[in-house]
């Protein structure tokens, strides 16, 4: 029943996410990447946790897996951030930066 239960939970938590996901106005998404980068660090200490215990070599990988997937998303949601970003600079700063770094 335990299993059922988790089942259901998990399967409205997936939709719950993707509705909420799908309502964000596109302004919002620099904001919403930035809260999901703090939350994945809290993931990624938690997974730490998890792959350090030593209980069973499972909860060893499953925690390996949990800090590769959490930094995954970390680093991709500072890229995202950082490029985002990157589009509002003025246009001479842009332009400045792009010939420093060699580019374009």
């Amino acid at each position: 029943m335990d299993l059922l239960i988790a089942v259901t939970l998990f399967v409205l938590a997936v939709f719950l996410g993707v509705e909420l996901i799908t309502k964000v106005p596109p302004t919002l998404h620099t904001p919403l990447m930035s809260g999901s980068n703090a939350i994945s660090g809290i993931t990624i200490v938690g997974a730490l946790v998890a792959a350090g215990a030593d209980h069973r070599t499972f909860t060893t990988v499953l925690g390996f897996a949990a800090v590769t997937l959490a930094m995954i998303n970390v680093v991709g949601g500072f890229m995202v951030t950082h490029r985002m970003l990157h589009m509002f600079r003025p246009k001479r700063r842009r332009e400045a930066a792009s010939d420093e770094s060699g580019g374009g």
